[in-house]
């Protein structure tokens, strides 16, 4: 992975770098603190951006050489079109654009005036950690590059913001850039190829977060076989690489609060197991532990940022392979909540390795809630494409707060039916119930009515992250593969709802 970006918050003061950063609104309007920073006429800027006809657009910039006796050698100027009218949301993505324009001119060092009205150190902390995050690019496993490559990764900036309110906006990037930090553990897990990350070495990384503070536990296949966790044993019984479940705890709240828990599907390498996948991008089911990334990327988060909060996450990590012990089509099995399953697909495991941790999360902890995240179906993907992760719930409230995170995060969900009727689709007269819904219809509905089985009434939330995890479309902030998506959407939700100060 290429050195992630080095973001610096400063008082007010003259340029120590060459390159100068400085905001324009809408026709070209510099403030006081953008023309003392370059330390020339703000005339000279706005007959470059005539010529080169830059209005101060948002997301639009402007590359000027200063003339000689300036203080700078070269100013960016960043246009955000009407400031007042900008949300959080809107900072996070100007970060990102800013440092990818400076990645393209190859820019190293550069010294940024953070100016604009109603903008703070919530707002500087969201620009930086957009700035941050559109750093991340996955290539620990090239050994040979073209030229263009090697410039890139030898690329890495160093970014000084100075603001007027300098305590406050240290504060704030802290907590921001520990957020980061989970993202990109995320996604470096998600990346990383399936070879080298397995069920044993993903328990490990889960186990590194003792480092800030995270109690974790792990579950060898002995210790779950005594639990009867069989439908999560199931599909990993094809593989070499021995099963395991992660537990992560993280105690920030006061002693006694009841805590939250998230559970995120950890299938390090999906086959399909018997039941085969197509061979045309099954190398994208390197992916399938997305949701498990997003639940050890948010615990990072928290246990970073010192969050007052009680919370549980639990990662269901398997590998599922065909070979002559895998599980079968017909095989019925039984769940640690007692409850039978007929496998009539060996590819619809997911569920099952969810099935039995989201019992194991309920019976133990008893919390508050359970939100658990899964790359579950290729019919969610259908659905809503890259765009949203499916949301089901049992909870209206929950499910509420949830959407309006994903709204406010660009994280965003869509809230999709269960029902009676749905449920029905999983029944069937040889055991508890089916592992696929009968037909290619309603297919992550019927998922999600499944799920719904072993949460004992827990108020609730499934996220089909399937279109949004892994192959996830570019934007501001994310150029890769790998999205690292559910992280800032949960911290989110934890940091406005949850937290006790």
């Amino acid at each position: 992975m290429a050195q992630l970006p080095s973001i610096r918050i400063s008082g007010l003061g003259k340029p120590s770098e060459t390159v100068a950063v400085i905001f324009a609104e809408k026709d070209v309007k510099l403030s006081d603190q953008a023309v003392d920073l370059i330390g020339g006429d703000a005339g000279f800027i706005q007959r470059a951006a005539k010529l080169s006809e830059f209005e101060g657009k948002k997301s639009t910039f402007l590359d000027v050489v200063m003339p000689e006796g300036t203080a700078v050698d070269r100013v960016i100027v960043a246009g955000l079109g009407e400031a007042e009218e900008l949300e959080d949301k809107d900072w996070l993505n100007l970060g990102g654009e800013l440092v990818g324009k400076l990645k393209a001119l190859k820019i190293e060092k550069a010294e940024l005036r953070f100016d604009a009205p109603k903008a703070g150190a919530a707002q500087l902390a969201a620009f930086a950690q957009g700035g941050f995050l559109r750093g991340y690019v996955f290539d620990a496993y090239k050994t040979t590059k073209k030229d263009e490559d090697e410039a890139a990764q030898d690329w890495a900036l160093n970014l000084t913001i100075q603001c007027g309110f300098e305590k406050e906006a240290a504060e704030a990037w802290k907590e921001a850039e520990a957020v980061a930090g989970g993202v990109v553990l995320a996604r470096e897990l998600v990346d990383t190829p399936p070879n080298v990350l397995g069920p044993v070495e993903f328990a490990q990384k889960a186990a590194d977060l003792g480092a800030l503070g995270v109690e974790t536990e792990i579950l060898d296949e002995e210790q779950m076989e005594k639990l009867g966790m069989r439908a999560l044993l199931g599909v990993g019984q094809g593989s070499r690489r021995p099963s395991r479940l992660a537990i992560m705890k993280w105690n920030g709240g006061k002693e006694g609060d009841t805590p939250l828990s998230f559970v995120g599907k950890g299938v390090v390498f999906d086959s399909g197991g018997i039941s085969l996948k197509p061979g045309p991008g099954m190398d994208e089911m390197k992916g399938d532990m997305g949701g498990a990334a997003a639940v050890i990327g948010l615990m990072h988060a928290l246990a970073a940022r010192k969050a007052p909060v009680n919370a549980i996450g639990v990662l269901g990590l398997v590998e599922n392979m065909p070979d002559g012990n895998a599980q079968r089509p017909g095989d019925i099995v039984t769940s640690m909540s007692g409850q039978t399953i007929e496998i009539l697909n060996t590819d619809a495991e997911g569920r099952l390795v969810l099935a039995d941790a989201i019992w194991y999360t309920q019976d133990r902890f008893k919390p508050r809630f359970i939100i658990d995240l899964a790359t579950l179906t290729g019919a969610c993907l259908v659905a809503l494409g890259n765009h949203r992760a499916g949301l089901f719930s049992n909870d209206d409230e929950l499910a509420e707060r949830l959407f309006k995170a994903g709204e406010e995060t660009e994280e965003k969900v869509w809230r999709m039916p269960l029902g009676k009727e749905y449920d029905k689709m999983i029944d069937t007269p040889n055991a508890d119930m089916r592992n696929t819904g009968g037909s290619r219809f309603a297919g992550a509905t019927t998922a999600a009515q499944f799920l719904k089985r072993f949460t004992n009434d827990t108020p609730w939330v499934h996220l089909d992250v399937a279109g949004t995890a892994m192959s996830s479309t570019k934007n501001a902030i994310s150029q890769g593969w790998a999205s690292g998506f559910g992280v800032r959407l949960l911290d989110k939700l934890v940091k406005d709802h949850y937290e006790t100060r």
